[in-house]
């Protein structure tokens, strides 16, 4: 039984005083209480990482990061390793969102590298796949999809069971657009088909988040659906009552 995963993307936002308003609510509502077989994460930029690992310390709110380097260490300025996210307490890390592939030209083989370099530092990696409105349109969503999907496949192997994937409608991420369930789902069964020709064993255990303008209005629906093991949450995830009402859908 797969568990559900809600995982809130703080992308570029944040303060060390707003952060930690939204810690303390979060924290404090999941500690109420919460439906049994669930797991929450929250990804934050690379310079909150240290305030939330000690604010994290104990809770049921697991950290991440929204990226890492294909790079174990080196001469490569500005880029942060799987390692220091490790000594910072990242238990996820996101790799190959879309707007990363969009504004960094980031390439299906560079996400499977990241996602090597998290696996070998004990990192579950949320590996990004989706297809722009245009690829939706013309017909091609399930064609590009399935070859973001290869290229993992090709690289992780059978430590594709370490790691998650999120699916993620290019065309509703930051647009307020969401995939219908019914939508959201046939795409979430195909990534899953896909994985069990690799190996069956693998691709029922493997969770698959969709991510895509989750709103606390379509949470339940979304995550009803037999293939869609949680949620990788953008902008909802800013407003901490959003994010815990998500969190109980």
């Amino acid at each position: 039984m797969r568990p559900l995963i809600v995982v809130g993307n703080w992308k570029m936002n944040g303060s060390l005083t707003t952060n930690q308003a939204w810690l303390s609510t979060v924290v404090t509502g999941l500690q109420k209480g919460m439906p049994a077989g669930r797991r929450f994460a929250v990804c934050v930029p690379f310079p909150y990482l240290s305030q939330c690992m000690n604010a994290l310390s104990a809770s049921p709110l697991l950290l991440g990061a929204q990226d890492v380097s294909a790079h174990v260490s080196g001469a490569y300025t500005g880029e942060v390793s799987a390692n220091m996210l490790r000594d910072l307490g990242a238990s996820y890390v996101i790799v190959g969102h879309s707007e990363r592939r969009m504004h960094h030209f980031e390439t299906n083989d560079a996400v499977a590298l990241k996602a090597a370099c998290a696996l070998d530092e004990g990192i579950i990696p949320i590996i990004c796949v989706g297809e722009t409105a245009d690829e939706r349109n013309s017909g091609r969503a399930v064609d590009v999809v399935r070859g973001q999907v290869n290229a993992i496949v090709g690289q992780l192997q059978d430590r594709l069971v370490d790691s998650l994937i999120a699916y993620e409608p290019v065309w509703a991420i930051g647009t307020g657009k969401v995939a219908s369930a019914p939508i959201a789902q046939e795409m979430h069964r195909a990534i899953r088909l896909q994985l069990a020709e690799f190996d069956e064993e693998v691709a029922s255990h493997v969770g698959i988040l969709y991510g895509g303008s989750i709103k606390p209005e379509n949470a339940t629906e979304l995550f009803a659906m037999p293939d869609i093991d949680g949620g990788l949450v953008g902008g909802a995830s800013l407003d901490a009552k959003e994010f815990l009402e998500i969190c109980r859908a």
